[in-house]
């Protein structure tokens, strides 16, 4: 996959950024959450716990003394779900799935080689959402999301015009005083950190042909987003190795109005599943240009910063560009 260096003057010169305008480790720790959007794995454990209040209600509802007699009451019909979501995964890899990405000639699997398309295609939006996280949730590195297609359509365009951009991504400064000051301090002792208040991030669009000849209305391509960090991308152009991937599928555009998003951070590049998940909240918030609970003015700041980024403008900032990232917090 090849992508043309943009032309933006800021990839020209040095990132320097104003502490006092980057200390956002506070701010980073209080994320926004769109499920619909970004979904990632979740261990049984954790889920157990988040729900364990409802789930000792709906005991003591059905007259049963624990959690643990309430999943022994409900054990037939957790079984019969588990079948259900088993039978929509392909148990070997999809004979006519591997052709279709071969004939096109990009390597980017369709997604039949992820779930059976055609016994998901009966299914309702909750059930295939559930299919699609069970699907990855044994990944560590995965992300996934579940993407209305109005959204989604909103964010292409806007890709389109501007298929590339700068992301910044929040880091812990080793300025910041904390509770835990002499631990952090111990750690930076034994792993020293060359960090800053914030990295920042570029990120390609890329589009391409559906997996499978179609007359859908919707399907009419598969896209791409990779991630880079900026100082390797200015360093080997676009020969630099991305630390984030994602695929959006919309095969299921027409028939259930969602596209299925699907992608993993490379493990050892410097950023992890989370900082991977911030970054997709990122995209939306910059690439979707309906507001999202901001106000009108920050929308027309994000475009801004979009069209000046395209056009090279020497006008970008990226101070703004870091405080409307900040605004997520």
């Amino acid at each position: 996959m090849s992508f043309v260096r943009p032309s933006a003057r800021s990839l020209c010169q040095p990132v320097r950024l104003s502490r006092s305008l980057l200390q956002l480790t506070q701010r980073r720790h209080a994320r926004v959450h769109d499920v619909r959007f970004v979904t990632t794995h979740q261990p049984s454990a954790a889920v157990l716990e988040k729900y364990r209040s409802k789930l000792e209600q709906k005991a003591k509802e059905e007259g049963l003394g624990s959690v643990s007699e309430l999943k022994e009451a409900y054990k037939e019909k957790i079984e019969q779900v588990k079948k259900q979501a088993a039978a929509a995964l392909p148990e070997k890899p999809n004979a006519a799935g591997e052709a279709a990405s071969s004939a096109s000639g990009t390597g980017i699997k369709p997604l039949s080689s992820y779930i059976d398309v055609s016994k998901v295609q009966a299914l309702p939006v909750k059930e295939i959402e559930y299919i699609w996280r069970l699907r990855f949730a044994s990944d560590p590195l995965s992300l996934c999301a579940v993407v209305p297609l109005s959204t989604y359509q909103r964010m292409q365009a806007t890709a389109r015009q501007h298929p590339h951009f700068i992301l910044p991504l929040p880091r812990p400064d080793a300025e910041e005083s904390s509770s835990g000051a002499q631990d952090e301090a111990a750690a930076a002792i034994a792993k020293p950190t060359t960090r800053t208040a914030a990295d920042v991030h570029f990120l390609q669009w890329a589009f391409h042909p559906p997996a499978s000849g179609t007359n859908s209305k919707s399907n009419t391509h598969t896209s791409t987003v990779i991630f880079t960090h900026l100082a390797a991308y200015k360093l080997h152009g676009p020969y630099a190795q991305p630390h984030t991937a994602i695929t959006h599928h919309l095969d299921l555009a027409d028939s259930h109005g969602i596209v299925l998003l699907n992608g993993s951070v490379v493990d050892g590049r410097g950023v992890s599943v989370e900082e991977g998940r911030w970054l997709l909240m990122c995209l939306q918030r910059f690439y979707d240009p309906q507001p999202q609970g901001g106000s009108e003015v920050g929308l027309n700041k994000r475009q801004a910063l979009l069209e000046k980024f395209s056009k090279g403008d020497a006008g970008f900032s990226l101070e703004e560009l870091v405080d409307e990232a900040e605004r997520m917090g």
